[in-house]
Formats: C-alpha cells, sequence, structure tokens
C-alpha cells in the first residue's frame, strides 16, 4: 500500500507559501476610496442643506409643515361668522382655588389590601418620608388605604403641608409608621 502526503486546503485569499509574494505590503481595497468619497459627500450636502434652511429662518423641525401667513389668517377671521355674546349671570364669588397636594409616589393596586408603590420621585415627600418602592401603603392619616383610589382620595383631601402618619408594609414583611408632609403642586 502506498501512502500519501496529506496537505490541508489552501485558504481562500492565501497564496501558497511555494510561490514569492510579488510585493510585500497592506492588503489593496480599491472600492474602499470610493465608498469614504460617497459619506463625505453625504455628509457636506446634509451640512449645507441645513445651513440653507436655518438661514433662510425655516427650522429643521418645521420642514414639512404648512405656514399659514398673517394675511391668509386676517382673510379666514373675515369669514368666519361672528362670536355671540354669552349671556352673563350675576356672579356669585368663586371659592378660591385650593392647592393640591401629591406624596410624589407611583402607587398601583395591590393583590390584597392597600397601594403598591411603584416608584417615588426623588426629590419628593414620599422620598423624605423614606419610602422605597415595593413599599405598601395601608393608612394615611385616620383613613384606610384598600386600593389606589382610596389613597388619592386620602391625599386629595390632606392639606398641604400638614404632618401625616403613613402605616407602611415593607417588602422584607416588616411593618412601620412614617411621618409624611404632602407637598404642593405646582
Amino acid at each position: 500500500m502506498e501512502q500519501t502526503a496529506l496537505r490541508p486546503k489552501p485558504i481562500p485569499g492565501q497564496e501558497r507559501r511555494d510561490e514569492p509574494d510579488p510585493e510585500p505590503g497592506p492588503a489593496r481595497h480599491p472600492h474602499a476610496a470610493r465608498r469614504r468619497g460617497r459619506r463625505v459627500r453625504s455628509l457636506l450636502f446634509g451640512l449645507a442643506v441645513g445651513a440653507v434652511l436655518v438661514l433662510t429662518g425655516v427650522g429643521l423641525g418645521t420642514a414639512g409643515a404648512t405656514v399659514i401667513g398673517m394675511s391668509r389668517l386676517a382673510e379666514l377671521r373675515q369669514r368666519a361668522p361672528a362670536p355671540t355674546p354669552v349671556p352673563v349671570r350675576p356672579a356669585t364669588p368663586a371659592p378660591a382655588p385650593r392647592a393640591a397636594a401629591t406624596l410624589g409616589v407611583e402607587a398601583v393596586d395591590a393583590e390584597k389590601v392597600g397601594a403598591l408603590v411603584v416608584g417615588v420621585h426623588v426629590p419628593g415627600p414620599g422620598y423624605t418620608a423614606g419610602l422605597v418602592r415595593g413599599d405598601l401603603l395601608l393608612q394615611l392619616g385616620d383613613r384606610r388605604i384598600d386600593s389606589v383610589s382610596d389613597l388619592v382620595r386620602a391625599v386629595a383631601d390632606a392639606r398641604p403641608g400638614s404632618e401625616l402618619k403613613l402605616t407602611v408594609r415593607h417588602e422584607s414583611g416588616g411593618y412601620q409608621q412614617l411621618t409624611v408632609v404632602p407637598g404642593v403642586v405646582t
């Protein structure tokens, strides 16, 4: 039986070692310069278009918007019917708007009883009191919290700036009473 020499197949792109290299040096990429030129050209074109839009007064965000001129607006007002006057009733003094209180937390209904805190705004009254994500709110002041709607009502009835006791069950299972001062929404 005759033995034959096993030779590995050459990897495509590699020359055989028996042949001398015609010229050592970096690999030649004939199309790279063309691509590089295209990228530079596209970048310059984009910059030129952006500069023209900014210099003509058209913002980049309003490139596709329709602009109604002042003369067109005056014409539309002339075509529109005259507004009908609304009868005025004797006014009773309106109550002064009451500032709304907030705890600065985001909550969802818990599986059983309470409101589960899923987010705490920093800075905020809830963060200052020590609430963390995962806490279960059970009582605010003297009002029991069975759901998020109960929490909303209890916070809405609270006076901003007044201290309230908040009963919380932490994720670890421990109960704690915190003092919270509802803030003002501005």
